[in-house]
């Protein structure tokens, strides 16, 4: 096990098993819009330095995610973008958290807000991939992220200044 830090986070990562699963592992795949704006930008490596030197020393393509959702988007999306959480599955565990009042006992540590997203590390209870070693965290980002397809953004059949 190696030891990472990363903003007030500290865990025992299993760099093998993690290079591991994601060298067999593939691209996210679902087929909706939002996924696969968010695919075309993570592909592009069009995500914010910080997360990409994160996944690039895990060696985890940042196409592979383990969840991804656009979790909403509101008048000005296309001024700020469309807010996404993202997470990717590490073999590991954590073992420090940022210091932060009424998290204690929490399966996730607290929020880091850095500049461009949100960071937290924790494990989330259902399995996103069954088959990952235990035991194991999630790395999760909310961010803004753009609408990069050339398509609307509430898909296609619809009209580009639908909301």
């Amino acid at each position: 096990m190696t030891r990472l830090s990363w903003h007030g986070y500290e865990a025992r990562v299993d760099l093998e098993a993690t290079r591991s699963c994601y060298a067999q592992a593939p691209d996210w795949d679902c087929p909706c819009g939002h996924c696969r704006n968010f695919l075309a930008l993570a592909r592009g490596r069009k995500l914010p330095a910080e997360i990409l030197k994160i996944l690039d020393a895990l060696e985890i393509p940042p196409e592979k995610a383990t969840y991804v959702c656009e979790l909403y988007h509101d008048r000005d999306w296309r001024e700020k973008g469309l807010l996404y959480e993202i997470s990717w599955r590490i073999a590991g565990s954590v073992v420090q958290t940022p210091e932060s009042r009424g998290n204690e006992g929490a399966l996730w540590g607290p929020p880091v807000q850095l500049p461009g997203f949100r960071l937290m590390l924790g494990h989330e209870s259902c399995p996103v991939e069954p088959d990952f070693p235990e035991p194991n965290f999630d790395l999760d980002v909310s961010l803004y992220l753009p609408w990069m397809l050339n398509e609307p953004v509430e898909g296609p059949g619809k009209r580009k200044d639908e909301p």
